[in-house]
């Protein structure tokens, strides 16, 4: 690869440290820069248009430049550009957030704590755990499980709790007191001749198995998304949650769910939890908060969770715990212009319907030689590939690769799962536009077939 000195792509390469990223590929290969973003369109620095299928990383529920959330930031900049909430200051954004969230939770809450992630919240989520668990008296309650597969962020605990091998590998994660359980995926996890329902039941029996060898006592908190995202876009079989939510009750340990890539709207219902039917005690939120236009995540508490800790912060002094920008006055503006433009809209119902049509759309193709499955919900699906000949034969994420960027080339922009391609587009997008996406799958099927993948 031959790169002017001073172009953009050189320079990147000189300078930019990238996420999720091989460095050493990188390179090679050089960047693909977007200049700028129109609706549900990415604009390269070469002019090329893209359709935004992944919605940025999940994220963009009003797609990109709205003006109403620009009106909002720069309005919010010139009233009062940053404060925080330490030591009993606050604002009006943050203190209309807050009301907005409690009012709006699928299950009664009693409190907002405001971070800048969803890395940092569920994160924060797990401090105040331990913490609440000392407040009560119940010093060896501290172990938390969620599930293989689940993605709940990037710092040294969030990343323990995802159960994807690469964000444990070299990092010398995950850390003590977290465990892992069975991935609700029925086409992966479950066995010759079970039913779905029978799954399901096995999913459950397995968490109160894990849960009775370490001992209920040590057992605080499940954390789990409602419908798991980076880990594949996984759906959960009938009855999982209610059977899930029986073994968590039994043993009085703690629900949190992690909303970030399922709420506001992307499952067709304002939370996933409303989806599949769950009542958690914690809830976590980022990414379509503020349709990510700036950092922003928050927690919501109910009383059980939160009562304990407000004692336990009686009886030290203080809650040591905060973010310089936790609930930053811009993000809380943003936040409140993006939820009303959802609302005034009406994506969560446009989500619902759209995202059926794009899911029909998707089924034509499960017969093809390489589609495995098709899954999804709201305007959040996968398709997983496959070999017809000697798929276990291929490096994991072949196909995935080949797919991300045959997709690239007619101009739509997905994910690689693995071997899954994920689509998430914004809230935003019309039936007339997802068939583009399906249309473009399809045509980049057809090349697949007549590629040679060596076994």
């Amino acid at each position: 690869m031959t790169l002017a000195p001073n172009s953009a792509e050189a320079r990147d390469i000189a300078y930019h440290f990238h996420a999720y990223t091989n460095a050493e590929a990188h390179a090679e290969t050089g960047p693909q820069i977007m200049e700028r973003g129109e609706g549900i369109f990415v604009y390269d620095n070469h002019g090329k248009r893209y359709i935004e299928a992944m919605s940025g990383l999940w994220s963009v529920a009003v797609g990109f430049g709205e003006e109403r959330l620009i009106e909002a930031a720069v309005a919010q900049m010139r009233q009062l550009p940053y404060y925080h909430n330490f030591a009993h200051r606050s604002h009006g954004p943050a203190i209309d957030l807050a009301e907005k969230l409690v009012s709006m939770a699928p299950v009664p809450m009693s409190k907002v704590f405001f971070t800048n992630s969803g890395s940092e919240a569920n994160d924060t989520v797990m401090k105040m755990i331990w913490y609440r668990s000392n407040a009560l008296g119940q010093p060896e309650k501290k172990k938390i499980i969620s599930r293989n597969r689940a993605y709940h962020g990037v710092t040294i605990a969030s990343a323990s709790l995802t159960g994807l091998p690469n964000n444990h590998r070299s990092f010398d994660l995950p850390i003590s007191r977290v465990l892992h359980t069975t991935c609700p995926h029925y086409r992966k996890e479950g066995r010759d001749g079970e039913s779905e329902e029978e799954f399901a039941t096995r999913c459950a029996e397995e968490l109160d198995s894990l849960i009775k060898a370490e001992g209920p006592d040590t057992i605080a908190a499940f954390f789990a998304e409602p419908i798991m995202g980076a880990g594949g876009v996984v759906v959960p079989p009938a009855t999982y949650w209610e059977k899930i939510q029986k073994v968590l009750r039994q043993y009085d340990i703690l629900l949190v769910a992690d909303e970030v890539i399922n709420g506001f709207g992307r499952t067709g219902n304002m939370w996933g939890c409303q989806t599949c039917d769950i009542e958690p005690d914690a809830m976590v939120l980022s990414k379509q908060i503020t349709s990510s236009y700036v950092p922003f995540s928050a927690i919501l508490l109910n009383e059980r969770f939160y009562a304990p800790v407000a004692e336990e912060s009686g009886r030290i002094g203080v809650l040591g715990h905060g973010y310089t920008c936790g609930g930053h006055p811009v993000g809380a503006a943003v936040a409140l212009e993006n939820i009303r433009i959802i609302e005034d809209e009406g994506l969560v119902a446009r989500a619902a319907e759209t995202g059926a049509h794009f899911l029909e759309r998707l089924q034509r193709l499960a017969d093809h030689p390489f589609v495995g499955e098709v899954r999804g919900v709201g305007l959040i699906a996968a398709v997983e590939l496959q070999h017809p000949e000697h798929h276990d034969a291929l490096k994991p994420g072949t196909l995935g690769a080949t797919m991300a960027g045959l997709l690239y080339e007619r101009g739509v922009i997905s994910r690689a799962m693995i071997d899954s391609m994920a689509f998430c587009p914004p809230l935003i997008t019309s039936k007339e536009e997802v068939d583009q996406i399906a249309d473009a799958l399809e045509d980049a099927l057809g090349t697949m077939e007549k590629m040679d993948f060596p076994a």
